[in-house]
């Protein structure tokens, strides 16, 4: 396995296009004036992802805009949509290669043992330059973290 990326505050957010639940193109550079949320998440529809994306969709109003990748298909995402009410963008990254740029895919424990899967990160954007990184977040509580470093 290799060693994960790491991106600091005053990098330039890796640039990215990516299918949503609609089989739309979406970029980081669609949202080049804001300050936007980027998260990355193991799985739709399972217990944390779930909670997680529930929290983003209660307090969405509250940022620029959220945009949350994981490696399921557009198909899986529009169901986690339906199924949840979510308000905000969701891409499909199946190669994994955003995910990678962000250091979001790589080396983490898993009930104790190294493997290699995606890593709950999530980033805030401004206008293309990261701001904040948080790696191997915990889902629950973590979108009001989220919420404090975005109005600070």
């Amino acid at each position: 396995m290799s060693e994960n990326v790491r991106l600091e505050p005053g990098q330039k957010a890796p640039a990215f296009t990516l299918s949503n639940d609609a089989g739309e193109q979406v970029s980081l550079s669609d949202f080049a004036d804001q300050r936007v949320i980027v998260y990355f998440y193991p799985r739709a529809n399972t217990p944390g992802c779930t909670k997680e994306a529930c929290d983003f969709r209660d307090n969405v109003e509250e940022f620029d805009a959220v945009i949350g990748i994981s490696p399921d298909t557009p198909a899986k995402l529009a169901a986690f949509r339906s199924d949840h009410n979510l308000n905000f963008h969701l891409l499909s990254d199946p190669e994994k290669e955003t995910m990678k740029a962000y250091g979001a895919f790589g080396e983490k424990k898993n009930y104790g043992k190294i493997v290699e899967g995606v890593i709950r990160s999530t980033f805030i954007v401004n206008k293309g330059v990261i701001e904040k990184a948080m790696y191997n977040v915990r889902a629950t509580g973590h979108v009001g973290r989220v919420l404090k470093d975005f109005r600070a």
